[in-house]
């Protein structure tokens, strides 16, 4: 049993030929290491669990990648749960994976409640924030500066000459994706000198069939905007389409800008100007950070609660001078 047990952990200490007629066993017995009996022995299950809020959307694809790529290069495997951004079926997850003797845990949400702190912090494995952030920063993240991108996705707008620039919003109740995008385009105008219309801030739900209905709202204004700026690619690939639809051109007629960069940006038509998240970074910063905290690599983690990666505006064919 001790000589199977070297040879199935890749231990140096045993002789070529006992190692021949070990796997030559395994392979007539078609025999496999019993993961379960392994991890109570160890302790360790070699497991990760990621919770991602949808996963037909393809920006969190690109995250899913970059953890999945970090965890092969470290020996982990992978539990991926989609938890459709419901509060309850989250925390459900959360304490499904725990259950389940995960070594750590990755959590892309949206608002992260004081019931997922408690959660997060009964966990007796590491917890990180992936794409998104607690407001109070007590659990390690890594993100981008989500107030910033839009700040400077509206100010691409404004250098560009346009003063009438709407907004199709994600839900304020979500710090990142909504409440801090439209921060950041509330201070772009503000810098600028332009006043903030309530008519001109619709909430969609960051999906393509939003960015539809409510660029159909701001055509009907008595004062229609010269440029639209939609929290998510998807939003204003759906405003495009329905500027498309009216017969209007983009940019000519109206320009229209983003946050995420996403791949179906470059494959509309007029290419989609937007502000590019590192989502694959993301992911593999979030996974390395993991890594550290669950082999205590570092004595110190509260210089690691917050990793921000860096946005970089993508110039497309979307916006045009005024």
């Amino acid at each position: 049993m001790a000589t199977v047990s070297r040879v199935v952990n890749n231990n140096p200490n045993v002789k070529p030929q006992t190692r021949k007629k070990v796997f030559e066993a395994i392979e007539r017995l078609g025999y496999r290491p019993n993961a379960v009996a392994r991890g109570l022995a160890s302790k360790k299950t070699t497991t990760v669990g990621v919770v991602i809020p949808d996963i037909s959307n393809s920006i969190f694809s690109e995250v899913a990648r970059g953890i999945e790529d970090i965890a092969n290069m470290y020996h982990y495997n992978i539990i991926l749960c989609n938890a459709d951004k419901k509060k309850e079926k989250e925390i459900r997850v959360v304490n499904t994976l725990l259950e389940k003797q995960v070594d750590g845990l990755l959590f892309m949400g949206g608002v992260i409640t004081e019931d997922h702190l408690q959660a997060f912090k009964t966990s007796s494995v590491p917890v990180v924030l992936c794409a998104t952030t607690d407001e109070h920063h007590a659990i390690p993240s890594v993100d981008i500066n989500h107030e910033k991108a839009a700040f400077d996705a509206v100010n691409v707008l404004i250098e560009n000459g346009h003063r009438s620039i709407a907004m199709i919003s994600g839900t304020l109740q979500d710090p990142a994706n909504g409440f801090a995008r439209y921060q950041g385009y509330k201070k772009a105008l503000e810098a600028a000198g332009i006043p903030l219309r309530e008519d001109y801030v619709r909430i969609g739900n960051y999906r393509y069939e939003s960015g539809l209905e409510l660029t159909k709202y701001f055509l009907e204004l008595d004062e229609r905007p010269t440029a639209i700026f939609a929290a998510t690619d998807e939003m204003a690939i759906g405003a495009i389409h329905t500027l498309q639809d009216e017969g209007l051109k983009v940019p000519e007629d109206i320009s229209v800008i983003s946050v995420d960069n996403i791949r179906m940006a470059s494959m509309v038509r007029p290419q989609l100007t937007t502000v590019a998240q590192p989502m694959y970074d993301i992911g593999a910063v979030a996974m390395r950070l993991l890594t550290k905290l669950m082999n205590k690599e570092t004595k110190d983690a509260s210089e690691l609660q917050q990793v921000i990666l860096p946005h970089e505006v993508i110039h497309r064919n979307s916006v045009a001078h005024r």
